[in-house]
């Protein structure tokens, strides 16, 4: 038997460069987005050091290590949790109604040109309206609680999913659709092992589009019309001039937006696995 083990001052085998390169191309844009969020965080935090600040400038101005502390001690204290679970409650049923009404609405009326004809002109001037135009009317119709939140956050994160939705069914394989119809499939038969495959893409991209407009939403349902939230504490905390506390919150928000997004990116990783181009990128 030969032995294999490397003896001391042997040059390692080109066998090994392989896992190496391999290894770095799998871990290259984790290094590069935390490197650059790492050099960004440091030029910020010299910022005053290299500058000479104002005093009113000083007044508005918070470096991360500043950030950082307020964060600590909004968490240590437990101020923060009650408004951190209103906030996140109203995002989280607000996105899941928007998901259990969007996903098949969209097919229906991708499949559908009656009811597409219908609906069609209702979806196109509610989705070119701005969404501040909906919260006079939904204040006073759900008040300053949960509610009015979670239907603001429901308009603003239907439309992503459901216009999505609708365009990759319409652009679904009309020959596997064809195939599976021969064998005597019936509409939801198509639906299931065709259409809602072939639309994965578009509706990936119509979650991560609609995580960003429910955010939106809570922001925006708190800054001018909500009695707890985080929405409300960054309001508080700019009349105050506390930047610290406005920033902490503005993180945690964003924190928030890109679990949320990781999540979907996960999701679109497992099931296109299908798909060649997805497999050979793995």
């Amino acid at each position: 038997m030969t032995d294999t083990r490397a003896l001391p001052g042997m040059v390692p085998s080109t066998a090994d460069a392989p896992t190496v390169v391999g290894l770095w191309k799998r871990s290259e844009p984790m290094l590069l987005g935390t490197g650059t969020i790492a050099l960004v965080l440091l030029l910020w935090e010299l910022v005053p050091h290299l500058v000479t600040l104002s005093a009113g400038t000083k007044l508005f101005f918070a470096t991360p290590s500043q950030i950082a502390v307020a964060l600590w001690k909004m968490f240590y204290t437990g101020s923060i949790w009650h408004p951190l679970g209103v906030s996140a409650a109203g995002f989280g049923i607000g996105l899941v109604l928007a998901i259990v009404v969007g996903l098949p609405l969209g097919v229906l009326l991708g499949r559908s040109r009656t009811m597409n004809a219908m609906f069609d002109p209702f979806i196109t001037a509610f989705n070119a309206t701005p969404r501040l135009v909906f919260l006079p009317l939904l204040l006073l119709w759900f008040g300053l609680g949960m509610w009015s939140k979670v239907v603001i956050v429901f308009i603003g994160a239907l439309f992503p999913i459901l216009i999505n939705t609708y365009e990759g069914v319409r652009n679904s394989d009309k020959l596997l659709i064809n195939v599976v119809r021969s064998f005597g499939a019936k509409e939801w038969d198509i639906a299931r092992l065709v259409v809602v495959p072939n639309s994965m893409p578009y509706i990936v991209a119509g979650l991560r589009l609609a995580i960003g407009r429910a955010v939106l939403g809570v922001v925006v349902a708190e800054f001018f019309g909500s009695e707890a939230g985080l929405g409300v504490i960054m309001v508080r905390a700019a009349s105050s001039y506390q930047v610290d506390v406005v920033f902490a919150g503005l993180i945690i928000f964003a924190t928030l937006s890109l679990a949320m997004t990781g999540l979907v990116k996960m999701l679109e990783n497992r099931l296109g696995r299908w798909r060649p181009q997805l497999s050979n990128e793995n």
